[in-house]
C-alpha cells in the first residue's frame, strides 16, 4: 500500500491475530512495528489488502455519489478519471455540506469489507 507518507503494509498473525502494522517511511517509523522475519511465510501470516482490493476505492465514491448526491455524479465521475481525485472529491463535499455523511459511508463500507475479507480468510473477529 502506498500513501503520502510512504510505503506502509499490514499484517495479520494466523495463530495469535496479532496485528503488524509497518511503513518504510523514516519520519513515522517509530510509530509501527518490526516485522517479524518469517512475515512471508504465507501459513504464518497474512497481509491486509489495500482498498482498492476491496473495493473501497473509485467504485465506493461512485456508490455514494448515486446514492447521496446524485445531481453531482458526473461530475464525481469526471473528477475521477484525473490524478488528484480526492482533494478535488473532498473539496465539493465540503461545499455540499457532505463530509462527515461520506466519512460515516466509508467507515460502514470499510468495516463491512474488512469483515468480509476476515471471515474469507478464516480470521475471528473480536467486537
Amino acid at each position: 500500500m502506498i500513501n503520502s507518507i510512504g510505503d506502509y503494509q499490514a499484517f495479520v498473525c494466523r495463530r495469535t491475530g496479532k496485528i503488524y502494522c509497518h511503513t518504510d517511511a523514516e519520519d513515522f517509523a517509530e510509530f509501527y512495528d518490526e516485522l517479524p522475519d518469517d512475515v512471508e511465510d504465507n501459513e504464518k501470516y497474512i497481509a491486509v489488502p489495500d482498498k482498492r482490493e476491496l473495493d473501497l476505492g473509485k467504485p465506493l465514491v461512485l456508490d455514494f455519489a448515486r446514492e447521496f448526491l446524485p445531481g453531482d455524479f458526473d461530475e464525481i465521475r469526471a473528477i475521477f478519471s484525473k490524478r488528484g481525485a480526492y482533494q478535488k472529491f473532498k473539496a465539493l463535499l465540503v461545499r455540499r455540506h457532505a463530509l462527515d455523511r461520506w466519512h460515516d459511508f466509508e467507515n460502514k463500507a470499510t468495516e463491512r469489507a474488512l469483515r468480509d475479507w476476515c471471515k474469507d480468510n478464516e480470521i475471528s473477529v473480536t467486537d
